[in-house]
């Protein structure tokens, strides 16, 4: 399994970022997938979650409305748009996987919130 985020930067308060996720070696239609952060000194935490299918989507309280998770089976490809960036959302952002029972982890996306 093999996971590559992309599409992180610095971003002024107010901006927007896409963040997208690269998969391989599972199969990427069967599986739900996920979006963590982890801000330095604080835990991971999951900021969105979607089906496989990508019918149904799951969000952190303090993203709802501004963050949105979206894939595409026909690219191995899962996406997070995040709008209406805070300096608050600055952290690494971890595309994630559980994939027959084991967890998987990209390297990880910078984002920086910050004017």
């Amino acid at each position: 399994v093999h996971l590559v985020e992309s599409g992180g930067g610095l971003v002024q308060p107010g901006g927007s970022l896409r963040l997208s996720c690269a998969a391989s070696g599972f199969t990427f239609s069967s599986a739900a997938m996920s979006w963590y952060h982890q801000a330095p000194g604080k835990e991971r935490e999951l900021v969105a979650t979607i089906s496989s299918a990508g019918g149904s989507t799951n969000y952190a309280d303090s993203m709802k409305g501004r963050f949105t998770i979206s894939r595409d089976n026909t690219k191995n490809t899962v996406y997070l748009q995040m709008n209406s960036l805070k300096p608050e959302d600055t952290a690494v952002y971890y595309c994630n996987v559980r994939w027959r029972y084991i967890n998987y982890w990209g390297q990880g996306t910078q984002v920086t919130v910050s004017s």
